[in-house]
């Protein structure tokens, strides 16, 4: 019962900030990859993120996380990102050499990133479902 009344007591919270999640997701990702990736080994030729092909499948990649996490922030249910992102996804990136590593330091800059744009409260709270993620992904 305690945790139907607290996910009822961060509803309007929640929304508010999926809602501004939602109008600045472009900058969001555009922002965490300025953080953590673009000026790394990632980006340069020989890079996993060299060539426009595989930097455009990096930002799609991050969106999609970030679209997520927030559907899953909304439901107030980190279990929706076992079956919509993280089931497979790791074995896909290894036999693709996508670098893990790299992912999550651009999912854990994307935390941050959102965490300034909506402030602390609802940061911590997208936090956790930015973290289930990366724990799925390490």
């Amino acid at each position: 019962m305690d945790k139907l009344a607290a996910y009822f007591q961060t509803g309007e919270l929640r929304v508010r900030a999926a809602t501004a999640i939602g109008a600045n997701a472009s900058e969001i990702v555009r922002d965490a990859v300025a953080k953590a990736l673009l000026y790394s080994d990632i980006t340069r030729p020989g890079g996993n993120m060299y060539t426009t092909r595989r930097y455009a499948a990096c930002i799609r990649d991050l969106d999609y996380y970030l679209r997520y996490s927030t559907y899953a922030m909304l439901a107030g249910d980190p279990s929706i990102l076992d079956e919509r992102v993280l089931n497979g996804l790791k074995e896909t990136y290894n036999s693709l050499g996508v670098p893990v590593g790299a992912t999550v330091q651009a999912i854990q800059a994307m935390k941050e990133v959102t965490a300034g744009l909506v402030g602390a409260d609802a940061g911590k709270e997208m936090g956790v479902y930015f973290d289930y993620i990366c724990s799925g992904l390490s």
